[in-house]
């Protein structure tokens, strides 16, 4: 997949482009149904196809100081995900005002057909563009017959009753509906880290743990809890195999209260792996965080949460 960034200079000359527009948060199986219909029109008409994505995220612009949005992947993870996927282009369109600005009319003759001469457009059902969201599948079918591109919409895509969307990935996530999460996505939800140092604590308790700084500033962290994870360590390019694990994300109230963190202890691991980054993929959400008498009552809950980690993970 070759990868294009609008800012940087003039896009290449697609051949009989079969385009999608969208942020693909996660690159779930929602829009997977959207890549797979790419594919296909591409292949009928020999064709290209073509993603045009926004970066920064467009709610993060228009809502301003305002906004709140996490998101289910960084940059980088969306161009991996896009990748694996077997997309020919993926474009990375610079958000900002004056393009959200745009009135629906110019989006599509000024942007979509000047920039990228479609053979053909496909959009998910609830796609809008232009200044207010005003334009919709109807406007590009109207302006395609002037400006000589087909229009297809693909329906919703809906698993055990549910329409998938980012804003319900991103929702299970915070609700401990891990399950769920990553049916819609399709795969473990997950996200990178730096191994810091923290208190050591962990280690006098027979539970030595990986402190994780965040890569991603912008990357949804599920909520406070213990999860049962897999975790890679990632070394110039040669990950090592999947590890098993526990993770806890919050405040540690038996210990401080004080700042939230997130530690991954692993099973059956004693390296030293500061400064290496972990990817952790959560399988399962095991229980809330609760504060303990002392440490004595903390390493057995910990014992406890071992085994159910173990069985979550199917280990002996």
């Amino acid at each position: 997949m070759q990868v294009h960034y609008q800012e940087s200079g003039a896009l290449p000359s697609f051949k009989n482009a079969v385009i999608t527009i969208g942020t693909f948060d996660g690159v779930h199986l929602g829009h997977r149904q959207i890549i797979k219909q790419l594919i296909e029109e591409a292949r009928a008409v020999q064709g290209e196809t073509v993603i045009i994505s926004f970066y920064p995220h467009p709610r993060s612009v228009i809502a301003g100081s305002h906004s709140n949005v996490k998101l289910l992947g960084s940059l980088e993870e969306k161009i991996a995900l896009l990748s694996n996927a077997g997309i020919d282009h993926l474009v990375i369109i610079p958000f900002n005002q004056a393009f959200a600005n745009q009135n629906a009319e110019e989006y599509i003759s000024e942007f979509l057909v000047k920039l990228f001469h479609p053979h053909t457009i496909i959009i998910g059902y609830d796609h809008r563009f232009g200044k207010n969201r005003v334009g919709d599948y109807h406007l590009l079918v109207d302006y395609g017959k002037k400006l000589g591109f087909a229009v297809k919409e693909i329906p919703e895509h809906i698993l055990n009753g549910v329409v998938i969307s980012s804003t319900k990935i991103r929702k299970a996530l915070l609700d401990y509906d891990i399950s769920s999460a990553n049916k819609f996505l399709g795969y473990e939800y997950f996200f990178e880290g730096e191994v810091i140092k923290g208190n050591q604590l962990g280690r006098t308790i027979g539970y030595p743990t990986a402190n994780l700084k965040i890569a991603s500033e912008d990357k949804l962290i599920p909520s406070n809890g213990v999860y049962a994870v897999h975790a890679i360590i990632l070394e110039d390019d040669n990950p090592t195999e999947p590890l098993n694990g526990m993770m806890n994300i919050g405040v540690r109230p038996t210990i401080d209260g004080i700042h939230r963190v997130i530690e991954v202890h692993l099973f059956d691991f004693d390296q030293d792996i500061y400064g290496k980054t972990l990817k952790i993929s959560i399988h399962s959400y095991l229980r809330p965080e609760q504060k303990f008498a002392g440490l004595e009552a903390l390493t057995e809950q910990l014992g406890k949460d071992k085994l159910m980690a173990k069985e979550a993970l199917m280990l002996s």
